[in-house]
């Protein structure tokens, strides 16, 4: 899995109240969701977020509620990769289930700025700073997770077979 995106940068304890505010937890609608993602912590986030995108976020992203409408709203909005230098917990396993790309590294969440050209290679643990040169090595996921993210979530990846 190879993702190649522009950085938007945000610090640490990013919580799902921000990333998707609770006035619009009534839709399940996932370009809806996209469209007011990250709206209460930076308003400029949907009119210039690009697909394939990645974000980087310091220590506990994602943490507060357990909704699953957090990382759908990011995946939605084409976000491709969130790298974190920690995530809450239930964060990490729901980006997992809607297949959302997300990578501990905080080396490459140090090492990269706003702006920067990231390239990342999950299936080695390899991420490149395009912009600066910098290089960092991470866990490349396993191979199950990777199946799941690779075919759009576990509910998919059941329906298709591809876990049993």
């Amino acid at each position: 899995m190879k993702y190649t995106g522009n950085v938007i940068k945000y610090g640490d304890n990013v919580d799902t109240d921000v990333i998707i505010p609770a006035r619009y937890l009534n839709t399940s609608d996932h370009k809806e969701l996209a469209s007011h993602c990250m709206e209460d912590l930076d308003k400029t986030f949907v009119s210039r977020v690009q697909s394939g995108d990645i974000i980087t976020a310091g220590q506990n992203f994602g943490c507060g509620s357990s909704r699953e409408h957090a990382p759908i709203a990011i995946k939605a909005s084409g976000v491709s990769l969130v790298i974190a230098k920690s995530f809450a917990r239930i964060f990490y396993r729901n980006s997992i289930n809607i297949g959302l790309a997300i990578v501990e590294c905080p080396e490459a969440v140090d090492g990269i700025s706003e702006g920067d050209k990231v390239e990342a290679d999950l299936d080695n643990g390899i991420i490149k700073n395009l912009t600066t040169g910098a290089e960092f090595k991470t866990e490349p996921f396993p191979e199950f997770v990777q199946k799941i993210i690779e075919n759009g979530g576990l509910i998919q990846s059941i329906a298709d077979g591809v876990i049993k």
